[in-house]
């Protein structure tokens, strides 16, 4: 099942049609809620968002991968990467369950 993506004009637009900001005041307001979250995640930090999900950090190290055409084996550096988890609530949207008790944790 293959959607619409929702781009940055289209939080925008929603925005705008749903709060009654001008379109300009509504693409700031997007702007400054996405800063916010890249910021903190740029820092380490965890964004953990009630009802819909946790955006994490995480360290991976230095582990060995293998090229897939030629079967060498190549180090691949430590780095950071981020990871999405869903709060149960999203989960059950997503699978059209209901939500029992209005649990919205994210990171069971």
């Amino acid at each position: 099942m293959a959607g619409k993506t929702v781009t940055r004009a289209d939080l925008c637009e929603a925005v705008y049609q749903k709060v009654g900001l001008s379109r300009t005041e509504s693409a700031d307001l997007v702007e400054l809620v996405l800063d916010e979250i890249s910021d903190c995640i740029v820092r380490g930090e965890a964004v953990k968002l009630s009802s819909f999900g946790s955006f994490l950090v995480r360290s991976k190290g230095e582990r060995i991968g293998r090229n897939p055409k030629t079967g060498e084996e190549v180090p691949i550096s430590p780095r950071r990467v981020m990871v999405f988890k869903p709060s149960n609530v999203l989960k059950q949207r997503i699978n059209g369950t209901s939500v029992p008790n209005g649990s919205d944790e994210a990171d069971d």
